[in-house]
Order: C-alpha cells, then sequence, then structure tokens
C-alpha cells in the first residue's frame, strides 16, 4: 500500500480539465491577453532578425494595410474574398467534411465566369450577363464539389485527397483554356476582358468599385449563419458532424446530407471565383485564386465556423498580408519578415483556444498539502 507521501509523490501538480462553460467575456479576454504577448514576442524576433525597431515595423504593417485610400480599397477587397471562401468551406467542415479543394472550385467559378465575360459580355446587357456570370460560376463550384461528394457518400474514399487533386486538374483545365482564348500569343494569363464596354463587370455601388461585393458577401456571410443556426439543413449538417450513426439512427440521409452540403460549398466558392474575375481582376490565371483557399481553412477553423468571427478573422490576416509589402519596400526586408510575425501570432491565438477549451488547475491532493 502506498502511504500519503507517495501517493502525493505521484500525484501530477497540474490536471487539464475541460470546461463545461466559459463566458464570452472570458473567452476574448484570453485571447486578447494571447494577442498582446505575441506582439511582445514579435518585438524581440524583429529586433533579432531586422536590427529594426519593433513600433516602426507595425507603423509599416498598418501603413502598408490601410495608410492611404487604394491601400484600404485593395484590404477590403481582398478581406470580402477571402470572407466568403471560408463561408463557403464552413458547411462542409462543420459536418467534418475536409474539403481541401477550395482553390480548385474558385478557380473553375472564375473560369465559368470568364467564359461568360468572353463570349456574351460583347453583345449582351451587362445585367443579364452578370446574371449568367453568377449563375455560371456557382454551377461551376457545385459541380467541383459535388465529384468528391459522390465517391465519399457512394465508395467512402478520402475526401481531402479526392478534393486537392482536383484542385491541380482545375489549373491544367485554366491553362488549357487560356492558351485556347490567348492563341498564338502563349501568354499565361487572358489580357483584361471587355476592357472596351465592361461587358460583365460588377459595377459600382455607392460610388465604391467593391460596392456589389460588399452586399453579396455580407449576404452570404448572414445567409449562412442562419441556414447553420436555425434550419433544419443545419442541424443535420451538425448531426452528421457529430456522428454519421447517429444521423442514421435518428432517420438522417448521411449520402443525401453530404451531396447538398458540398453542393452548398463547391457552389459558394465558385461565386467567390465570379467576384474576383468580375469584381476585380477582370481576367482568369492559374494563380487567380492565389492561395485564399487554404489561407480560408485556417479563418473557418479559428472562427470556429462562426461566419460573423470570420470577419475579424479574414480582415486581420488580409492586414498582415498587405502589411507585408510595405516594410518589404519600407526597410528593405524579405516579405517572410511579416510572415513570421503572422505565424506568431497565429500561434497564440490559436494556442489561446486551448485554455478556452481546457483549465489548467493544481491538483486537490497538491491543494491540500500545501494548505496544512
Amino acid at each position: 500500500m502506498l502511504n500519503d507521501h507517495e501517493v502525493l509523490a505521484k500525484e501530477p501538480f497540474f490536471r487539464i480539465t475541460k470546461r463545461a462553460h466559459i463566458s464570452n467575456f472570458k473567452s476574448w479576454g484570453i485571447r486578447l491577453i494571447a494577442v498582446v504577448l505575441s506582439l511582445i514576442v514579435c518585438a524581440f524576433v524583429i529586433m533579432a532578425i531586422t536590427g529594426e525597431n519593433p513600433f516602426n515595423v507595425y507603423l509599416g504593417i498598418i501603413d502598408g494595410a490601410i495608410g492611404k485610400k487604394r491601400r484600404l480599397w485593395v484590404t477590403i477587397r481582398e478581406t470580402l474574398t477571402l470572407l466568403i471562401i471560408a463561408v463557403g468551406l464552413t458547411p462542409a467542415f462543420k459536418m467534418r467534411f475536409w474539403n481541401i479543394g477550395a482553390e480548385g472550385q474558385v478557380l473553375m467559378g472564375g473560369l465559368a465566369t470568364a467564359a461568360v465575360m468572353i463570349y456574351l459580355g460583347p453583345t449582351l446587357p451587362n445585367g443579364i450577363v452578370l446574371l449568367l456570370v453568377f449563375m455560371a460560376s456557382i454551377l461551376a463550384g457545385l459541380l467541383w464539389g459535388i465529384m468528391p461528394a459522390y465517391f465519399k457518400s457512394k465508395y467512402n474514399t478520402n475526401e481531402t485527397l479526392f478534393t486537392l487533386m482536383l484542385n491541380y486538374v482545375a489549373m491544367q483545365i485554366v491553362t488549357f483554356c487560356i492558351v485556347f482564348w490567348e492563341k498564338p500569343s502563349g501568354s499565361n494569363t487572358v489580357g483584361i476582358i471587355n476592357g472596351a464596354n465592361e461587358g460583365g463587370w460588377l459595377p459600382k455601388l455607392f460610388g465604391l468599385d467593391y460596392g456589389w461585393s460588399l452586399v453579396i458577401v455580407l449576404l452570404m456571410t448572414v445567409g449562412m449563419y442562419v441556414y447553420m443556426k436555425f434550419s433544419k439543413h443545419g442541424y443535420e449538417i451538425a448531426v452528421v458532424g457529430e456522428s454519421q450513426n447517429t444521423a442514421r439512427y435518428v432517420g438522417i440521409d448521411v449520402k443525401k446530407v453530404i451531396m447538398r452540403t458540398m453542393m452548398i460549398s463547391g457552389g459558394i466558392c465558385g461565386l467567390a471565383g465570379a467576384i474576383i474575375v468580375s469584381g476585380a481582376s477582370h481576367t482568369i490565371s492559374t494563380s487567380t485564386a492565389g492561395g485564399r483557399g487554404f489561407t480560408a481553412i485556417i479563418v473557418a477553423w479559428m472562427s470556429k465556423f462562426n461566419p460573423f468571427v470570420m470577419i475579424l478573422v479574414s480582415a486581420f490576416l488580409v492586414f498582415m498580408q498587405q502589411g507585408a509589402i510595405q516594410i518589404a519596400s519600407q526597410f528593405g526586408l524579405n516579405e517572410n519578415a511579416s510572415d513570421i510575425i503572422t505565424g506568431i501570432i497565429l500561434f497564440f491565438l490559436i494556442g489561446s483556444e486551448f485554455f478556452i477549451t481546457y483549465k489548467v488547475e493544481r491538483t486537490r491532493a497538491k491543494k491540500e498539502a500545501t494548505a496544512k
């Protein structure tokens, strides 16, 4: 038999337990502390690797993101694009369907948009062209999303690999179409589409170039929140994500839910392609998605699939990315310097989620021994 001293010696000093509940005030307080600590660590890292005053670097990042009207416009535009892709990933990830194919879905949506603009933009009224643009982009993204869903529901294939590989297939299709449209120039990107008549271009709204993009993305964000939280479909997605066996037991058609959810996810990502091509770049290339499909995964996870929180996370990531351009030119630094800063901050923010979900406390035996 072990005596009391031997029990105390074997008892861990701390233990980790899952929180039953935590208030929003406390959870955001933990995140705020994480941000402050990350900035302190970043300050030391900046001084160590660059020799620059960290406050000047921080000011350079702010200036690069919102210092001028043009920079502010770019930051808002990029935030909207990243946000709608993250919103598109939300239902699939909530269902535990690991959709890593947002890049391909965005590319296919952008390609469909470019095709409508090229072939119909010069002849049809812009309103009709835009309607066809939205329909075509959603349909293209939907088809690119439903393929892995079908094989997952039918043959239980690995959706992570399937959706990832489809990204490269989409890139090759885009490359083929670019060569076809630009032949014989051999360019790796299509020139500005309909620059003369702006057929298929999203018009200004409220005097803003990104006005319509803002309206569309915000509507999709609110709509996704309502869909996931208050609709029957949202409830089914949550149940399937928790346990497919439980879902079947309560009478939910799991295959149908998987197919429907990936149609929604792919369709929204395809719509993001339309916003990029029709609302911003007015061209198509293999870099149209620009890695946003992968960054959106971080946004969705950090936001815990809450579309409103995604607004803040998307804005932060884009803010740091745009600031990287400024500090690279202002201080003669490599843009990776800002990536290091962003990585440190993300590390602390992701780590803070542990302390929000779990609590670290001293064991009762140690408390009693200390009291004695």
